[in-house]
């Protein structure tokens, strides 16, 4: 028997490679430095320096890219420019996310446990805490959780993607069990946002093998050319096609497959909550897109049903149930819900639209909750004994932030004012470029309910921002909440500021390497 030696084109996969690769050595690292300090600094120093490459290679990768993109590993991987320009999305949120992994209090105290392998308030943990211990290990995981989200949005073939998803998904469940307050909600967090997530790998899996079985095909494009020439109305297809965008869906966080996103955004360190809610919808939203215009655009009759369902449920479900919560994390959760339906609304048509559309929207929502989230950070409780602790993170300890610190204020209220889409804010470019598409398909009924949705949400948002300006801090509670001062959290506040009102004042730029990047190398909808 010959054995043949497979041919790869390793330059198309060079950003993907360096970030897991230094992911690798990362974890090489931990072992060889003993000192903390110095473990975190290199660490930090290290995944800055391999995200700021690996976003160089892809954006040189994008200008020379010949012709419409390469395909990889006999089909299994598609480097376009739509993956391209997801990648680089993705590590923009990877490196605000390591700045704040990286970030501390003024105390020198950092979001993490000192020994995650500790039980909660055990005796370990207190004298891992006296020896200056570090959970530098959150960086290589960040960086693998980076690198699998990158290959999700490139992978063209079943099989593959579900490697993609635990890939990135596993780091995840990890980092959101180690928590340095809280310990306890942290672990609940994790553990709930792990059983949920193996329904969605059993979900995705279970439909890629009934696509299997009635294709005899695993790649997208193989799939695509028996779903064209086989009857719409077969079972086993239609069936495999509904339970792969149901297990997408879960990532997504759409109803009603959404339910470990509160407990994961309020249990979770906040930095990870901030990369966790940007990142993974950004993963998500590119792989369902890739699927659905190169695999299931010909079932769109049949599968319309399903997103205009989970569209409406979710926005619906999000908007209300956000209103009355009390803590502004759990808020941020169900305000991302509704954002999981405004994202299916571009859907809603199966309109082409959606290829540039979808990007957008992602990175205009992604920027804000990184930037929102940085925020939560740095607004802190005060013990009894006077030093900051936690996160005050019940709305009414707000109150009067625009007096302590007009400048998160005003973040806040402007990433506030772009969740709610209002113009001069890239959330109104986002939310017009989603809603266009779905108008060009002819939902204008789903952006009716998606417009109506908005008007309503903007009540919780504008509640916090009254009460960070025109409400005054409780008698007696001037000294209950404090405002620390990190720089690093600052600099992602200040930097997510500029991209937000960049993107919403002059975001032609944007708009045009979004519509160039609207081409699939492989797909139905071109």
């Amino acid at each position: 028997m010959t054995f043949v030696t497979p041919t790869i084109e390793w330059a198309p996969l060079i950003p993907m490679m360096i970030v897991l690769g230094a992911a690798a050595l990362g974890v090489l690292l931990e072992a060889i430095i003993r000192t903390p300090a110095t473990r975190r600094v290199v660490q930090f120093i290290l995944s800055i320096a391999a995200l700021l490459v690996a976003a160089g290679a892809a954006v040189l990768q994008w200008a020379t890219l010949d012709g419409a993109g390469t395909i990889v590993m006999n089909g299994m991987i598609t480097v376009d420019r739509q993956s391209l320009l997801w990648q680089i999305i993705i590590l923009l949120f990877g490196i605000f996310g390591a700045m704040l992994f990286a970030s501390r209090t003024s105390a020198g105290e950092s979001a993490f446990t000192p020994l995650g392998a500790s039980v909660p308030g055990s005796q370990d943990e207190t004298i891992a805490r006296r020896k200056g211990f570090e959970l530098t290990e959150v960086f290589p995981l960040a960086l693998f959780a980076v690198g699998g989200m990158m290959l999700f949005t490139s992978v063209t073939d079943f099989i593959f993607l579900f490697v993609a998803l635990e890939v990135f998904s596993l780091p995840l469940y990890i980092m959101v069990a180690v928590s340095r307050r809280r310990r306890l909600l942290s672990h609940e967090a994790s553990l709930k946002y792990f059983l949920l997530g193996a329904f969605s790998s059993a979900f995705y899996l279970f439909g890629a093998a009934l696509l299997y079985g009635a294709t005899g095909q695993s790649s997208y494009e193989g799939v695509a050319l028996v779903v064209q020439q086989t009857a719409s109305t077969d079972p086993l297809l239609l069936t495999g096609a509904v339970m792969v965008i149901v297990g997408l869906l879960f990532k997504l966080g759409a109803v009603p497959f959404h339910s470990w996103t509160p407990d994961a955004y309020q249990g979770a360190p906040t930095p990870v909550t901030a990369f966790m809610a940007a990142a993974t919808k950004a993963a998500a939203a590119a792989a369902l897109l890739r699927i659905v215009y190169t695999t299931f655009y010909t079932l769109g009759w049949e599968l319309s049903w399903l997103f205009w369902a989970v569209a409406i449920a979710s926005m619906v479900l999000g908007t209300v149930v956000a209103l009355v919560q009390t803590d502004i994390k759990r808020m941020l959760a169900y305000s991302s819900i509704a954002h999981a339906g405004f994202i299916l609304v571009a859907f809603g048509g199966f309109s082409s639209q959606a290829l540039s559309a979808l990007p957008v929207y992602l990175v205009t929502y992604g920027v804000a909750t990184i930037g929102a989230f940085a925020v939560v950070t740095q607004v802190r409780e005060r013990t009894e004994d006077g030093s900051i602790g936690g996160e005050a993170t019940r709305l009414g300890q707000w109150a009067g932030l625009g007096k302590r610190s007009p400048l998160l204020a005003g973040a806040m209220a402007l990433f506030l004012l772009s969740f709610a889409g209002i113009p001069l804010t890239a959330g109104f470019i986002g939310k017009f470029q989603a809603f266009s598409a779905a108008i060009d398909g002819g939902a204008w009924v789903l952006v009716l309910i998606a417009v109506l949705a908005s008007a309503a949400s903007v009540f919780f948002y504008v509640r916090l921002i009254i009460l960070m300006f025109f409400t005054d801090v409780p008698e007696g509670a001037e000294e209950a909440v404090e405002v620390d001062h990190s720089p690093l959290a600052r600099a992602v506040v200040v930097l997510t500021m500029i991209l937000v009102l960049v993107l919403g004042i002059v975001p032609g730029w944007f708009l045009d390497a979004a519509n160039n990047a609207a081409v699939l190398l492989i797909g139905v909808a071109g």
